[in-house]
């Protein structure tokens, strides 16, 4: 059953990605804190573990295949993975000393700051 859950999970991360642009940090991480019970770091780590195969080729396919993303686009993608592959590893580094309370409360608050930043954009 659990194998079933997380495929859900994602699932829905991998719609959420396509929809808009997001997944690992906004979909699975409060998924598997809430639903599944996981600390934080847990699920940070294991969102990351997800992020590790191309999860988005297909989705980055439909968004070029429909003229909404170009070549350079595509290439300024790439270079912002090469940076994530860079801060993962020291965002890791910080991460995994943190109490999961103290881990949790600033995601939290990363979140709220985004939504309420979003909101208020014209």
């Amino acid at each position: 059953m659990q194998v079933w859950a997380m495929i859900l999970v994602g699932v829905l991360a991998g719609a959420s990605a396509g929809v808009f642009g997001i997944g690992g940090g906004v979909v699975i991480v409060p998924m598997l804190v809430f639903l599944f019970k996981y600390p934080q770091s847990v699920a940070n780590g294991t969102s990351l573990v997800a992020l590790l195969l191309p999860v988005g080729i297909l989705g980055v396919l439909e968004y070029h295949r429909a003229g909404k993303i170009s070549m350079t686009n595509i290439r300024f993608g790439l270079l912002i993975a090469v940076g994530m592959f860079v801060g993962a590893y020291f965002g890791a580094k910080l991460a995994v000393h943190l109490p999961d309370r103290i881990l949790s409360k600033c995601f939290a608050a990363f979140l709220f700051l985004v939504s309420v930043k979003m909101f208020f954009s014209k």
